[in-house]
């Protein structure tokens, strides 16, 4: 078994980034809070309620389209609620358009992912809470990249923000046009950046103006196990999902591909997780890659039955989306299908997650990873100054 840090060492440049935080969006504020920012402008109270309205009812960004307000404190309000936290970077589609990934570039730099997948009954982004990730696991692009900083409560929720835009706009064919659910899936560990992260649920929950308005019921979060904040959000008096990204029922390997494992052991996160579940009445989804001759060998997924077996708990088979030059690789489909079968035998209900976006660098972490090797590339060719 091979011990790996929890979180790699960082140089200057990049610690300095993380003290970097981007300027104050209204989507960090609730509405009483922008209330008084825009009085602290000289303008009357309520015009807060009227850009909150525009933002998250409306889906506009551009000033300009906010004919109910005077022009003259248009752009001045704009500028001072709405300043611009992502740029875009790449925007990819694939699976006939169902499957949308956008790369962004944040104010200081980093770089951020966000994928939207559009189902014929609904249409789920998956966004990110943080730039990089600190937990290590070897087998994630993200985690390779190590940690560049914590996302604000508003870089999230201006991604989910921005592509329910898109799915406004019919982008998203043969799915309907509109959001309907948030998971925190993308780079990053959500309940490392805990404070930021439920600002940002209770924006997406609250109804416009206040927020975005979708249900608790669809928004998921995923960790890797982080034992007190797990137990902390237990107590939020949320209907969020937890997703626990479990990829083994054993210490020995698990200590290996989830490295947080080495603090908090299966039993003692699956005692947070069974805890979360009685407390909010949620069924706990259990995330696990299968990996080639890693964690897909049968009596592991006999291990896992008997784990799980009785619990309020779904198991996530996900086939593993290699990263480029990798030793990981994906399990074999009969290998997959006994897994599933030892399970469901076992009384655990168990699906395999749809495949998507594996033609788009899909998997988190690759499409920031190509573009960071791509700048490299072209510094490297760059003549001295």
């Amino acid at each position: 078994m091979t011990s790996l840090p929890l979180i790699p060492a960082i140089s200057d440049a990049t610690a300095a980034r993380r003290a970097s935080m981007p300027p104050k969006h209204l989507a960090d504020l609730d509405l009483a809070g922008r209330q008084a920012l825009v009085t602290e402008l000289g303008e009357p109270a309520f015009r807060a309620k009227q850009v909150s309205n525009h933002y998250f009812g409306r889906l506009v960004r551009d000033p300009q389209a906010m004919t109910d307000l005077p022009a003259a404190t248009r752009e001045r309000l704009s500028e001072q609620l709405m300043p611009t936290l992502l740029t875009p970077v790449r925007e990819l589609a694939c699976d006939d358009g169902a499957t949308r990934k956008a790369l962004w570039r944040l104010h200081d730099g980093a770089l951020v992912e966000s994928v939207l997948m559009g189902y014929p009954d609904r249409v789920t982004v998956c966004i990110s809470s943080q730039a990089g990730c600190g937990m290590a696991c070897p087998f994630c692009a993200t985690g390779q990249a190590g940690l560049t900083r914590n996302l604000s409560t508003a870089e999230i929720v201006d991604q989910a923000v921005y592509m329910a835009g898109v799915a406004a706009s019919g982008a998203v064919v043969g799915s309907p046009p509109r959001l309907s659910r948030v998971v925190f899936m993308g780079m990053g560990e959500p309940l490392a950046n805990y404070n930021r992260v439920i600002g940002a649920i209770r924006r997406l929950v609250s109804p416009a103006p206040e927020g975005l308005g979708l249900s608790q019921r669809h928004i998921t979060v995923s960790t890797v196990g982080l034992v007190p904040a797990i137990r902390r959000l237990a107590s939020e008096d949320l209907s969020v999902t937890l997703a626990l990204s479990l990829h083994a029922p054993d210490d020995d390997l698990r200590d290996e591909l989830v490295p947080v494992n080495q603090r908090w052991k299966v039993a003692e996160v699956l005692d947070a997780a069974w805890d979360y579940a009685a407390r909010t009445g949620r069924r706990v989804s259990i995330e696990y890659a299968m990996i080639k001759d890693v964690n897909d060998q049968p009596w592991r997924a006999d291990l896992l039955g008997r784990l799980l077996a009785g619990k309020l708990t779904h198991v996530n088979l996900i086939p593993l989306n290699p990263t480029p030059g990798s030793r990981w690789d994906a399990s074999p489909k009969p290998v997959e299908r006994e897994f599933v079968r030892r399970l469901r035998d076992a009384g655990v209900s168990t699906t395999v997650r749809d495949t998507r976006g594996r033609e788009i660098d899909g998997a988190c972490g690759q499409l920031a990873a190509a573009e960071d090797n791509d700048t490299n590339t072209d510094r490297a060719g760059e003549a001295p100054a």
